[in-house]
């Protein structure tokens, strides 16, 4: 609606309705967060949970609205038929951009439950935001090089042990998981230190999935797998806000997981961890493909 301003000042205007929303929402989800942290029980955890999760769905409403306000997008989108917000799901995606948060979570908001990420452990101080990751029990994950581990050996497996706490969590009403299986965003420098054999993907880890499915594997029986490209270039965030991201594909369908990777032990069976890692690297050459030919589609 407003796409016909200048990109300068549709981002401004953008960046000022985001503002406004965080500022709104925050403090009333942290009135309820602190509610919880007083009275840690499970009753009170299933009594205050929806409310938080309604709240949170409410704020992606409120930015699906100024996104609607400044954007002129055309979304092209496919496999989303049939999903429900009362059940539990493990959502996989490529990833770009800070954009593709914005993207999930406009397309998901309420056809599943809240999208819940693992984050870096220093994000918790990101001003405000932190605040409300903490409150909306997002984990916080300590990445540790090699080098420090060797040093430090006891820090080894202490994210196993953040994820297998968060989705003990997780397990008490719907959630759905978000799983970034690179790790971080796609790059061609990243691409190329790594040696990816993929071609429009960086290697996929598959650790943290496979933690997960061994924590609540009687919750989840599929992966929503999500393959999102952007046919006129990866949008930086300040693209995104200047209204210049003009066509996103999606792409979405539901694998089911064989149930021999429910109940494994990924960390200690090396016949198990190759298994998964084997089947996650189908998934990812699955993934490669459909990006290469959704890049030839729109591109024409």
């Amino acid at each position: 609606m407003l796409n016909f301003l200048p990109p300068a000042l549709v981002g401004v205007i953008a960046g000022l309705l985001l503002t406004i929303n965080i500022l709104f929402w925050v403090p009333i989800l942290l009135v309820f967060a602190i509610i919880k942290l007083v009275l840690p029980f499970k009753a009170v955890r299933l009594r205050i949970d929806p409310v938080i999760l309604s709240i949170a769905e409410n704020w992606i409403s409120g930015n699906s609205g100024w996104m609607k306000l400044t954007q002129r997008t055309t979304w092209d989108v496919q496999g989303l038929e049939g999903l429900r917000p009362d059940q539990w799901y493990m959502v996989s995606s490529n990833h770009q951009s800070w954009v593709d948060i914005f993207v999930l979570q406009h397309l998901l908001n309420r056809r599943i439950p809240l999208l819940k990420f693992f984050l870096k452990q220093q994000l918790i101080w990101v001003p405000v935001m932190g605040l409300a990751w903490w409150a909306l029990e997002f984990p916080f994950m300590r990445r540790h090089s090699e080098a420090y581990l060797k040093k430090h050996p006891e820090m080894r497996g202490k994210d196993q042990e953040t994820t297998r706490k968060a989705c003990e969590k997780f397990a008490l009403i719907p959630t759905s998981v978000m799983n970034f299986l690179e790790g971080t965003r796609m790059t061609p420098a990243k691409h190329a230190q790594q040696q990816s054999p993929y071609t429009h993907l960086l290697k996929p880890k598959a650790g943290g999935l496979a933690l997960a499915l061994q924590a609540m594997g009687d919750k989840f029986h599929s992966v929503l797998d999500v393959t999102i490209y952007y046919p006129d270039g990866i949008p930086t965030f300040g693209d995104f806000l200047c209204g210049r991201m003009r066509r996103v594909v999606v792409r979405a369908r539901s694998i089911e997981i064989p149930p021999e990777l429910l109940n494994g032990n990924y960390g200690e069976d090396a016949e198990f961890r190759a298994g998964f890692s084997a089947w996650v690297a189908q998934l990812w050459r699955t993934k490669d493909t459909e990006l290469a030919r959704l890049k030839a589609d729109f591109q024409q």
